[in-house]
């Protein structure tokens, strides 16, 4: 296969952010939460820094998620294993794990048959601060991330620090990190969804990236948001 070209583009401008839930609120003439995925400004600065939105913090025992159809936090299920997430754990909004995505998860593991897993994409959080809930929007500073297999879908987790942080804010890359927190939040995305009793699922880690691999990795899921999104947008415009 052809070696996929480098994403350099930037991102859509604010103007567009909200393209999608503006004429809903139109249409329905009242006050409206904006949905997290596609209502949420991605920032100005991203891929830099993003805003992201937290699912799950790491006192939870149970696994919560964004419902895809509605925008609220549902109970995804509670947590079989002891394990919980060790930082803040969410999604960047206005990004999908689609063609551009995978095509570079393809090239980086020579298996062609990957496939992006349709959802935004995931990124943890380090911060020194307690947050004790989800269902808030905080801004990240991505430093690396773990290219991650479940099957032959393409399953990303970024890996930032809370922009400002005390401790973690002070990192500009993820050699700053301590190898044993990597290692935790390794252990956590390969056994989260073991269920006992059960096989194990079909999942891996093939490479731990950087930086700049973070960047590329983000803006692919932006163009493929465009991508899926950009007639639905256009289609609600019209309203």
């Amino acid at each position: 296969m052809k070696k996929s070209e480098k994403i350099t583009s930037k991102p859509p401008p604010l103007s567009m952010a909200n393209s999608l839930m503006d004429p809903i609120g139109k249409l329905m003439g009242l006050r409206y939460k904006s949905h997290p995925w596609h209502g949420v400004e991605i920032g100005q600065n991203a891929p830099n820094v993003v805003t992201a939105y937290i699912e799950m913090v790491p006192t939870d025992t149970v696994k919560y998620e964004v419902d895809k159809a509605t925008g609220y936090l549902r109970l995804d299920r509670p947590q079989k294993y002891s394990n919980t997430i060790p930082a803040l754990y969410g999604f960047i909004p206005q990004t999908f794990s689609g063609e551009k995505t995978a095509a570079l998860s393809a090239e980086k593991t020579n298996r062609e048959t990957v496939k992006g897993d349709g959802d935004p994409m995931d990124i943890c959080i380090l911060t020194e601060k307690e947050i004790t809930h989800g269902d808030i929007l905080v801004m990240a500073r991505p430093l690396g991330g773990f290219r991650m297999l479940d099957g032959d879908e393409a399953d990303d987790k970024i890996i930032a620090v809370l922009e400002n942080d005390l401790v973690y804010g002070e990192y500009k890359c993820l050699e700053d990190i301590p190898p044993l927190v990597v290692e935790r939040l390794r252990h956590y995305f390969l056994t989260y969804k073991d269920i006992p009793g059960h096989d194990k699922r079909n999942a891996e880690i093939t490479h731990v990236y950087g930086m700049e691999e973070a960047h590329e990795v983000i803006l692919r899921s932006m163009q493929d948001y465009k991508l899926k999104f950009d007639n639905l947008r256009h289609l609600l415009s019209d309203y």
